[in-house]
């Protein structure tokens, strides 16, 4: 049989997933909880602490326990995985919207992020990632024409990483990657579901081959309250 604080954690647990409990929401004091329960501070203090230590609740000295939100999706810092790989392992159901798909010739600033010359040609995708209905990446690709010699709708609408290692048997190797948070853009409010927030999260990659080839760069452009840019890290 589980410990009372166990079926109290249990109980919190199942009301945030099922949204009966809001984020950021205040949970009842700690005398509030004593009388509901019908246990002593002892436990709901186990109870709260074990939230806390599963990343249900932040725990704020002299203020109380505020849920935290458990919908967002962890965005691998040091991986490198597509939008679709991401969105299924977290057993969502992704929709990918493109609204532009050119082969441009690059300008000044695409020349030197890509490392092309003049003669190149560039893929320019514009694709708004959604979850849940609604829009929460603006992704701006651009990609090596030489590299990557056709594009279509249909690729870039499943996915182009998957396109590139499977129909055209190359190896995507490594990304160099830039976070950056910046002022939310005329476009990023154009395409994205962005309600009350002003800024965006900012994944600036240079995608390379396995043969050292800078064949992509990309700007992500996410909305802040969805996702968690983890890492983990060892002390050498």
């Amino acid at each position: 049989m589980n410990s009372k604080y166990l079926s109290i954690y249990d109980e919190i647990v199942e009301k945030i997933q099922s949204s009966k409990i809001e984020a950021n929401t205040k949970l009842p004091s700690e005398n509030e909880m004593m009388q509901k329960y019908e246990v002593s501070r002892d436990t709901i203090r186990k109870a709260l602490n074990l939230l806390a230590q599963n990343g249900y609740i932040q725990k704020m000295k002299g203020k109380g326990s505020f849920v935290l939100d458990i919908n967002k999706f962890d965005f691998p810092v040091s991986g490198l995985i597509s939008f679709k790989e991401l969105a299924e392992k977290m057993g969502y159901k992704p929709k990918t919207i493109v609204h532009e798909l050119d082969l441009i010739k690059p300008d000044t600033f695409l020349i030197k992020q890509l490392n092309l010359s003049k003669n190149n040609d560039v893929w320019k995708v514009i694709r708004v990632r959604e979850i849940g209905k609604e829009k929460i990446i603006l992704d701006k690709d651009f990609i090596n024409e030489k590299l990557v010699p056709l594009l279509t709708k249909e690729i870039c609408e499943n996915s182009i990483y998957e396109y590139i290692e499977n129909a055209l048997g190359l190896k995507i190797s490594f990304a160099k990657k830039e976070i950056t948070v910046e002022k939310a853009t005329r476009e990023d409010k154009k395409f994205l579901d962005l309600e009350k927030y002003d800024m965006v999260v900012v994944v600036k990659n240079y995608v390379y081959l396995d043969d050292v080839s800078l064949f992509q760069y990309t700007e992500s452009r996410h909305r802040p309250d969805k996702f968690r840019f983890v890492d983990f890290a060892r002390r050498k």
